[in-house]
């Protein structure tokens, strides 16, 4: 049988709270201390929709709901670890206080034109823009 090589699923989620966006500081490489949107790997057997939940409770401390599906972003360069496709949702807060915890140095929100100023890490402005943020 032939074997293959997968990319690894990753998820994304933009928090939107009176039209600022919750951004993340990594706390670990790759973009150690870039802001990013919270998010992280798929675990196996579990569905992309718990993986953002869980991503977003992980990092923010904050408990989500999903919106909307952004898109699908799987450009092989994206993340410079190895070939990750990401699920990006817009989301909205359903409770909880948010605190920076896990692989998060700080978590924030930001206006849209503080993230203008911002280099985010790996594709987060595209996605940024494709939902209609930036």
């Amino acid at each position: 049988m032939k074997e293959y090589r997968n990319p690894a699923l990753t998820v994304d989620t933009i928090i939107i709270n009176n039209e600022e966006v919750l951004l993340i500081k990594r706390l670990n490489n790759p973009f150690k201390d870039s802001w990013a949107l919270p998010g992280g790997f798929v675990e196996y057997g579990e569905c992309v929709e718990d993986a953002a939940i869980r991503e977003a409770k992980e990092e923010t401390n904050l408990d989500i709901s999903l919106d909307e599906l952004v898109g699908v972003y799987s450009k092989p360069d994206r993340d410079p670890r190895g070939h990750t496709v990401t699920v990006a949702f817009k989301c909205s807060i359903i409770g909880s206080t948010l605190k920076s915890s896990s692989d998060a140095k700080d978590a924030r929100f930001f206006t849209i034109d503080e993230i203008k100023s911002i280099d985010l890490a790996f594709d987060h402005e595209k996605i940024l823009e494709d939902a209609g943020v930036l």
